[in-house]
């Protein structure tokens, strides 16, 4: 769908604000988009203001998920994005994968580790 796919990596200080903790560090997170085979370039995302980096970085599309779609939010989005010429692509929902599951099975893992060693 693109010639050139950049992916926005959220910086954990933006994680923060949001109220969440990242459990993966950034560095690390951005080396795994790095390393995916149809990502072109992985860049820092240090706020919420997606019009603005796609202006700065020539987009002509913004792929997001669809469980954005059709809300207030994202209706008001799309036309600033149409009027600056960026059109929002919806992505499926990947339904059965949970970040919070993720998480707990994380945390899990680690309170695991952390009486093995005691």
């Amino acid at each position: 769908m693109c010639d050139k796919l950049i992916v926005g990596v959220t910086v954990d200080e933006l994680v923060a604000y949001k109220g969440k903790k990242a459990l993966i560090p950034f560095e690390d997170r951005i080396e795994v988009v790095r390393s995916c085979k149809y990502v072109d370039a992985a860049v820092p995302q240090y706020d919420m203001d997606k019009l603005t980096a796609c202006k700065k970085l020539g987009a002509s599309y913004l792929f997001v998920g669809d469980d954005w779609y059709g809300t207030e939010k994202w209706n008001a989005y799309e036309k600033q994005f149409a009027e600056a010429g960026i059109k929002i692509i919806y992505f499926p929902y990947t339904h059965g994968v949970s970040s919070t599951q993720i998480r707990n099975a994380l945390d899990t893992l680690r309170k695991d580790n952390l009486e093995d060693v005691k």
